[in-house]
């Protein structure tokens, strides 16, 4: 399905061979990705349980963002809220309105089944551009506090600034 198409950019769902392409950029810069993470990403979205947008820029996969649409995880897990999972657009494309344009897309699809929508986002500087971005697009904290390794923690309670270590953050999109 094509979801966008304009300008050099097109975002469309998943195909199953685009798995091995986040596997092995995500290789290329020294992450530690598994390509089954990748291929559920494709089964789930034929299974109709998660939506996948992967944006081409003239031609090319240039970045992934995926929607679980009735997520049991998380502060707002079980309550039929969309959750924006795994956002990323590759190094060499950034700069050119890539991301934006896949949350502008994914919030579309997002307030067909809710007037909120919310993500978790790693809290250390590796995910500094993402936490510029989603405050510029009006998500706030939950007030939930941190969470690390799925559970949220209790004050003062130890952990690692590693990718586990997360701060949710939602937002209003109007009326359904």
């Amino acid at each position: 399905m094509i979801y966008y198409n304009s300008t050099g950019l097109t975002i469309r769902s998943m195909q199953k061979e685009d798995a091995e392409i986040f596997y092995k950029t995500y290789l290329s810069y020294d992450w530690h990705p598994n390509i089954d993470t990748y291929l559920n990403y494709y089964k789930e979205q034929e299974e109709n349980s998660r939506l996948v947008f992967i944006a081409e820029y003239q031609g090319v996969v240039a970045g992934i963002c995926t929607l679980v649409l009735n997520p049991d995880e998380g502060p707002f897990g079980k309550q039929g809220i969309p959750e924006i999972v795994d956002l990323c657009v590759f190094f060499d494309r950034h700069n050119k309105g890539i991301g934006s344009k896949l949350l502008d897309v994914v919030e579309f699809e997002a307030v067909k089944i809710s007037t909120k929508v919310y993500l978790a986002v790693g809290v250390h500087s590796g995910y500094g551009a993402a936490h510029r971005i989603y405050v510029k697009r009006g998500y706030i904290p939950d007030g939930s506090g941190v969470w690390y390794k799925g559970k949220q923690l209790e004050q003062y309670a130890n952990c690692c600034n590693d990718d586990d270590l997360l701060l949710f953050l939602s937002k209003e999109l109007g009326h359904v």
